[in-house]
């Protein structure tokens, strides 16, 4: 499929105020049965970095997949840069860009022969596309390995070569579905600071994930769980909901720790590695804590609220790095 490259219509805007770039109403999906995603509502304003946090399953990638027309929503509205995802999904296109969870570049290329290709798709003007390369890989500090076969590439620079072809076109708003998924820590390090670096060329970037820290870096975070949006806010306000800190202990009898804790007032969620309470000033609960434990303390920890809390928070269980919940 060839998509149009020609002057992309803007979507009639408000002097006074511009308009969100991404505007949901009510959006929803269901195969058969199963309801992927339950009627989700958000807006996403130009230039902002936001995220999808939730596990795995939780309707993540079904949402970007109905925002950049790979699937038609069953109920709802959806806009991107001003036009519909289900009436106008060529213009949609026209203004995106995507990063798919998989691989999707040809191995056998090399990374300038793939940018090409996609220059092909989109039909970018010839006089134009040597600069627009230079600039892309340059953005993701390819620039010296243009001329190399994709085979040859690291998972994370494969993955930084799809995050600049997805630039190539200019897209107004740049889709990253699970990008650092599979990768090691320094390379989800370097794949960050490629994607933060995009913030200072006024891209609004939509990412999906299940890592706590990334969705840190956002300007706000959605938290999708089940196919509902639970909470949406800035990454401190979101915290400041838990509004408490965290006293995580393991003792020697769990059972019996939340239950005394409990009857003594204390707020007490069970946790993968032991138990979690939540108090107003962690310092000055821990001696009254460990008094009326009722079982022997084995490890303890006081620590800030995390996005972990207010995925409890909101849901009931914990948010793991490795995609469960």
């Amino acid at each position: 499929m060839v998509v149009q490259s020609e002057p992309r219509p803007e979507p009639a805007t408000n002097n006074a105020q511009r308009p969100p770039v991404i505007e949901v109403s009510e959006l929803a999906k269901r195969y058969g049965s199963v309801e992927a995603v339950r009627s989700v509502s958000f807006d996403v304003q130009q230039g902002e970095l936001f995220a999808f946090l939730g596990p795995n399953g939780a309707g993540k990638t079904t949402t970007i997949n109905m925002l950049c027309t790979l699937a038609r929503p069953t109920a709802g509205v959806a806009t991107v840069a001003g036009f519909d995802v289900a009436r106008q999904p060529r213009l949609v296109r026209q203004n995106i860009g995507l990063v798919f969870q998989n691989y999707t570049l040809d191995p056998e290329l090399t990374a300038e022969e793939n940018l090409r290709f996609h220059a092909v798709l989109y039909r970018i003007p010839q006089h134009e596309l040597s600069a627009r390369m230079t600039r892309v890989l340059r953005l993701v500090d390819l620039e010296e390995r243009r001329g190399s076969r994709v085979s040859t590439f690291s998972g994370g620079m494969t993955r930084r070569l799809e995050i600049a072809r997805a630039l190539l076109h200019t897209p107004h708003v740049l889709f990253l579905d699970e990008p650092t998924v599979g990768l090691d820590p320094q390379t989800r390090s370097r794949i960050w600071n490629d994607v933060l670096r995009l913030r200072e060329e006024d891209v609004t970037i939509f990412l999906t994930t299940h890592y706590l820290d990334e969705a840190e870096h956002a300007d706000r975070i959605a938290i999708i769980d089940n196919g509902e949006i639970v909470a949406c806010d800035t990454p401190t306000a979101l915290k400041s909901v838990v509004g408490s800190d965290a006293i995580d202990l393991a003792t020697a009898d769990d059972v019996t720790a939340s239950e005394t804790l409990t009857r003594a007032g204390y707020d007490v969620r069970a946790t993968e590695y032991g138990l979690r309470v939540y108090v107003a000033d962690g310092e000055r609960a821990v001696s009254g804590l460990v008094s009326r434990a009722g079982a022997e303390i084995q490890q303890l920890r006081v620590r800030r609220p995390s996005l972990d809390d207010v995925f409890m928070h909101f849901t009931g269980r914990e948010m793991r790095d490795g995609g469960g919940a």
